[in-house]
């Protein structure tokens, strides 16, 4: 395994180059909301993107009790 991560470096940098960016607007979404959970699950777990796209396109568009206070913008 190491030799092929060795000989295949940029799968590693492709991976990071798409995870990333997706991570952090999940987080930034999360903690705008305020929903802590989600933010410490998206922050711990790494699914390759995959649960930080669920929650950018349909957990955070949700309406909860929480939409209703007051922004600070």
């Amino acid at each position: 395994m190491e030799q092929f991560l060795a000989e295949n470096w940029w799968i590693i940098l492709l991976t990071t180059l798409w995870t990333a960016p997706w991570k952090g607007v999940a987080l930034w979404k999360a903690a705008k909301k305020r929903d802590t959970i989600w933010f410490i699950i998206l922050l711990v777990v790494n699914t390759m993107a995959v649960l930080e796209i669920i929650y950018v396109f349909w957990i955070s568009k949700r309406k909860t009790g929480k939409d209703n206070l007051p922004s600070a913008l």
